[in-house]
């Protein structure tokens, strides 16, 4: 059928327009901006997951922290507790001694005897106030750490805010960042898909109205026949030609597309379903990837830089006709050209 060169209409029996190709293309468009889309929403979720992953170790690494210091402050004000009942006790046990000392001072001057238990309850009195002073410097030590203790305690609820001051600041960035990149790709994949459909038409010009050279969606299909001889890998020498205005238009492609737009043309390999097994090509997977290197460093030898190339086998199993005539097969063993992003 002939082919239009103006955007890709195909016109059948009765002069009708077949808007099939360019509804495949558009649907082809679509779906590279929805992966595109998918891929900057698991970056962006990567990166939210790292930021979370951080915040939750900080966050738990202060809540120990904060759970140790507070069994830490539980135990000191049960000890202060203690030290300041033993305290009330002793003072209770001194005075209790005072008035007894009073009293054995009163009867010192009238007997002897008194004298000696007098000095006994003083050495008695004068130890229980020592040990009085001593439980008054823990409980002020007790006191100090206390006090530190609630410092620590005031210093770590202040870095959990701003640990989480951070993280809102940090999911803010995140979300814009995602947005610039969905803008940013969004307009990547309108430029590649504007320059395939140039090269698309260019090839088109190029290849004219051949009933071995079809367009299939988003990738231009060659018979196998046309570049291979049956079951090899070496190009014929008449394929040159074709090989030559493919190669023509993928230089005038490098010239017009940005460099900083990733993108590759992918030359694939396929074969019918019919199995091979040679010394040279053990498998149907062998063959379709040593035609598509061939086909590739044709291209190469012709100028094409190989950074924008590379070559893919998919043996048998891409079928576009699943019958078993030796149409179906011929349909099948072909090479197809499609440009993508890298």
């Amino acid at each position: 059928m002939p082919v239009s060169s103006a955007g890709g209409r195909r016109r059948g029996r009765g002069g009708q327009i077949n808007y099939w190709p360019g509804f495949v293309d558009a649907l082809s468009t679509l779906l590279l901006a929805i992966i595109f889309l998918i891929s900057v929403f698991t970056v962006g979720q990567f990166f939210l997951s790292r930021e979370l992953s951080g915040r939750d170790t900080v966050l738990d690494r202060l809540n120990r922290q904060i759970a140790e210091l507070t069994d830490l402050l539980s135990l000191e004000r049960s000890s202060r507790r203690t030290i300041e009942e033993t305290v009330t006790s002793l003072q209770t046990t001194l005075q209790a001694n005072e008035a007894e000392r009073a009293r054995l001072q009163s009867l010192l001057d009238s007997g002897g005897g008194a004298q000696v238990q007098a000095d006994q309850l003083n050495t008695q009195l004068e130890s229980e106030r020592q040990a009085t002073g001593r439980a008054l410097s823990q409980v002020e030590i007790l006191n100090q750490q206390i006090a530190a203790m609630r410092r620590q305690l005031a210093a770590l609820e202040d870095a959990l805010a701003a640990s989480e001051n951070r993280d809102k600041e940090s999911q803010a960035r995140i979300a814009d960042l995602g947005s610039r990149l969905n803008v940013a790709l969004a307009q990547r994949v309108q430029e590649l898909a504007r320059y395939r459909s140039d090269f698309f038409g260019r090839l088109r010009q190029i290849l004219g109205n051949r009933p071995d050279v079809r367009i299939v969606g988003d990738r231009f299909v060659f018979q196998s026949e046309v570049l291979f001889p049956a079951g090899q890998a070496t190009l014929r020498p008449e394929a040159s030609g074709e090989i030559d205005r493919i190669a023509s238009a993928l230089i005038e492609l490098e010239r017009q597309v940005p460099p900083d737009i990733p993108w590759v043309i992918r030359v694939d390999g396929h074969t019918d379903q019919r199995p091979i097994n040679t010394a040279q090509f053990p498998s149907n997977w062998a063959l379709s990837s040593s035609r598509a290197i061939a086909m590739v460093q044709a291209l190469v030898a012709r100028g094409v830089q190989p950074k924008h190339l590379a070559a893919t086998g998919f043996g048998e199993f891409q079928p576009l006709d699943n019958g078993t005539t030796e149409e179906a097969y011929a349909r099948n063993r072909r090479i197809e050209l499609k440009l993508t992003e890298r």
